[in-house]
């Protein structure tokens, strides 16, 4: 038996919930989908997406974590294609969070208020 699995979501843990929200709407016009949490806010889970994927980020938020969260490290990213790399560049450059270039590859990094790095890449042909 095979069991073939659908990816639905990637969880990222976050300090300020909603400076992140800023920066994934901005950066990459994803936006909350859905919000859940327990009535006395000690955490809250916002789903994050767009019309172009049904794929979501799922944002974590933990009241009273002062910590930076490990979500990984550089190596552990989600990638983005983008319709217009030169458009994305000059927002994400204006934007300030460029953090990694590969002009050979034709794809860049950004990283989110959390440090977690972000590939983008051109539509594929």
């Amino acid at each position: 038996m095979t069991i073939k699995g659908k990816c639905v979501h990637r969880c990222t843990h976050v300090l300020d919930l909603d400076k992140t929200l800023d920066f994934y709407e901005r950066a990459l016009g994803l936006t909350e989908t859905r919000r859940m949490g327990p009535d006395d806010g000690s955490w809250i889970i916002v789903f994050i997406s767009n019309d172009t994927t049904p794929f979501e980020i799922e944002l974590t938020w933990n009241e009273g974590r002062t910590e930076p969260y490990d979500n990984g490290g550089r190596d552990t990213h989600l990638a983005f294609r983008v319709p217009d790399m030169q458009a994305a560049r000059k927002l994400h450059d204006e934007m300030g969070c460029v953090v990694h270039d590969n002009p050979t590859m034709g794809l860049y990094f950004i990283a989110d208020p959390d440090g977690c790095w972000l590939e983008i890449l051109p539509l594929e042909d």
